[in-house]
């Protein structure tokens, strides 16, 4: 009885210790979102204030306005959300037919080749980008969208992920739509990915929050100011010797809300996608 008591207030104190130091781990990851908004909303002069005040003696939300004008914020906005979705969109369906090949249809050596293919996941993307670069520039393809979107359509953690889930689907339905007369593609298309739609959220919210913050590769495909991302237009606002804060924060403010909504729209199947991939039925 003793023993009881004595391991029921362990428990406790324990859980309420992980309860402080989450809520510290949150506070500490929600500090540097709040500078982003508080500092959007001052003038230049308000911002390197000393002591700086969190909350400004006058919301400045001219910041807001000029962002568009100063730079073509619209024009960045939707060449950053048209490569965010096509990618998002390609990047899913060849991910899922890939993951689909591994994990229910019987080709020889498929467990070889899903090692060997799985190597690219060690595989830093800094060491295939010059080569990745010559292929795209001998494509005619360099300061294109199209050249961008080629290099960003094949995904090993994409295709990783997916095969988790779908191995955790019974082969039982499978067997029985082959035994109905569906093709390969028919219970690819009408029975998996309907039941895999955590998961597909899941790689869906990756890919697009991925492609929404990428900065390199747009800088090393993209020159064009008319067909540059936000993440290439916002560095407008930071020259060699002097950064316009409150602009680049608005600009940030702005270009970080599509991502948010992105999230609260998928964050069920998102939670649930995480917590089912790789577990066996």
């Amino acid at each position: 009885m003793l023993n009881a008591l004595g391991t029921k207030r362990r428990d406790k104190v324990f859980y309420s210790l992980l309860l402080l130091a989450l809520a510290v781990c949150s506070i500490a990851a929600l500090f540097p979102f709040l500078w982003m908004i508080s500092t959007s909303l001052r003038t230049d002069v308000d911002l390197f204030r000393n002591p700086m005040n969190w909350i400004p003696n006058s919301l400045y939300l001219n910041n807001y306005k000029e962002v568009w004008t100063t730079i073509p914020f619209g024009r960045y906005f939707l060449n950053t959300l048209k490569l965010s979705v096509l990618i998002t969109v390609l990047q899913v369906l060849i991910c899922s037919m890939a993951a689909y090949a591994f994990a229910k249809l019987k080709v020889p050596f498929k467990n070889a080749l899903f090692i060997l293919f799985m190597t690219n996941l060690m595989m830093p993307w800094h060491s295939i980008m010059v080569p990745q670069f010559s292929i795209v520039s001998k494509l005619g393809l360099y300061n294109t969208h199209t050249g961008y979107v080629l290099v960003q359509l094949f995904s090993a953690f994409g295709i990783f992920l997916l095969r988790q889930f779908f191995l955790s689907l019974p082969s039982e339905l499978n067997e029985a739509a082959r035994v109905d007369g569906f093709s390969e593609w028919r219970i690819y298309w009408r029975i998996v990915m309907p039941l895999s739609k955590a998961a597909v959220s899941t790689l869906a919210i990756f890919t697009f929050t991925f492609m929404w913050n990428d900065y390199l590769a747009p800088l090393i495909y993209i020159q064009d100011d008319g067909l540059k991302t936000l993440q290439l237009g916002l560095k407008a606002f930071q020259t060699e010797h002097t950064t316009d804060y409150g602009l680049l924060m608005a600009g940030t403010v702005l270009a970080t809300a599509p991502m948010v909504a992105v999230f609260l729209a998928g964050e069920r199947f998102f939670t649930k996608g995480v917590a089912t991939t790789g577990m066996k039925n």
